[in-house]
């Protein structure tokens, strides 16, 4: 059953996701990609139920959660509700959530350890799901953000696959909030490419269009949709 009395934040939604929508479609176009090779995770991290309903009846199925905890408290209920929901984690995780994070989520945007690659290693020993995995990158090397080095980028892909068997599915970037994106965005797609991998997890709300004409296949677009928390 739909969740009752969405709050009156949820009320724009449609309005903001069909203009997100179009707006991938121009980009795409521009770009002379498919848009279907665009896939919007729309972040809904911080709200309720009674917001995110309305994206679904609109229509959205991919959603971005940052922190494990949040998710399961929440998802759960909207996914009886609502089949077909394909859930990503774009958050920083912990080794210690790793089970609940395989259990919940389809895809994992932020590995970026070897203690990280380890513990999903374990889980993917003992649970049938797979979750589609992304290797995050910390492209402007800021020691506050979470994600490997791009010096580091080749050997880290490759000890996710050989040491731990661990398929990677594509890289993740956020660039530093100070600096132009497509630097990064372009350093990101050169990494993927040379290391033959296809998924490009990059741009958010303020920059996704510039990242789709640097080859993303996933942008994660928050308050364009829902609005500033």
């Amino acid at each position: 059953m739909a969740p009752q009395n969405p709050s009156p934040l949820a009320a724009h939604l449609p309005t903001g996701l069909a203009t997100v929508e179009q707006e991938i479609a121009r980009a795409c176009k521009e770009a002379r990609r498919d848009a279907a090779s665009v896939t919007l995770i729309a972040v809904s991290k911080t709200f309720g139920a009674e917001t995110i309903a309305p994206a679904i009846e609109a229509g959205q199925r991919v959603f971005g959660e940052n922190r494990v905890q949040e998710a399961k408290a929440k998802w759960p209920g909207l996914m009886s509700a609502y089949p077909g929901i394909a859930l990503h984690l774009i958050g920083p995780l912990q080794s210690n959530k790793a089970k609940e994070a395989v259990a919940l989520f389809d895809a994992i945007h932020s590995v970026d350890r070897v203690s990280l690659c380890e513990a999903l290693a374990k889980e993917f020993k003992s649970q049938a799901r797979r979750p589609q995995l992304f290797v995050q990158l910390n492209t402007g090397e800021e020691p506050q953000k979470a994600g490997v080095a791009p010096a580091d980028a080749d050997a880290f892909i490759a000890s996710c696959r050989e040491k731990y068997g661990l398929e990677i599915s594509g890289l993740m970037c956020i660039p530093p909030v100070n600096e132009a994106p497509a630097p990064h965005f372009a350093l990101t797609a050169k990494i993927a490419a040379r290391n033959g991998l296809k998924n490009l997890s990059m741009g958010m709300s303020a920059d996704f269009v510039t990242a789709i004409q640097f080859g993303a296949t996933h942008v994660r677009v928050g308050s364009a949709i829902f609005g500033h928390r």
